[in-house]
Parts: C-alpha cells; sequence; structure tokens
C-alpha cells in the first residue's frame, strides 16, 4: 500500500479522476481520522488500516466511494 501522512502529497489522488466529488470527502476523512492509513495498491485498488488495540483491520474497495463508505461506517461506532 502507498501510505503517505496525513500532510504529504498523496501521489494516488490522481487515481480519483473519474470520483472527483470524493476528492473533498477523503481529505475531510483523513483530517478526522490521522490515525487511519490510506493509500492504493500497484493495481489501483483502494486501501486503509485501521489501528485497534489489539493489531489492526484492513479494508480494500476498488472505487473511493465505496472505501470511504466502508470506513465511515466501522469508525463510527465505538471501539
Amino acid at each position: 500500500m502507498n501510505d503517505y501522512p496525513a500532510n504529504s502529497t498523496r501521489p494516488a489522488l490522481w487515481r480519483a479522476a473519474d470520483e472527483p466529488d470524493q476528492v473533498p470527502r477523503l481529505r475531510e476523512y483523513r483530517a478526522a481520522h490521522p490515525d487511519v492509513i490510506i493509500g492504493t495498491d500497484e493495481f489501483g485498488n483502494w486501501q486503509a488500516r485501521i489501528p485497534e488495540p489489539n493489531g489492526e483491520t484492513f479494508v480494500a474497495r476498488h472505487r473511493l466511494r465505496e472505501l470511504l463508505n466502508k470506513l465511515s461506517a466501522l469508525t463510527s461506532k465505538p471501539r
């Protein structure tokens, strides 16, 4: 996974060219959840790692919208 610190430039954003409405949503999510690492793999799939007390949760989706929907559902629940 290509992961970048929350305040860096993200080359993976070009992969969201067909979903430009999701880029602001991604930025908002990253600002609200700086511990979640979001990036893409070599095939263009979006991936995220959510740190947990005893490990991590890994989520992968083909579309950025799908990933953000899943992440919102996972991180809105109390852990």
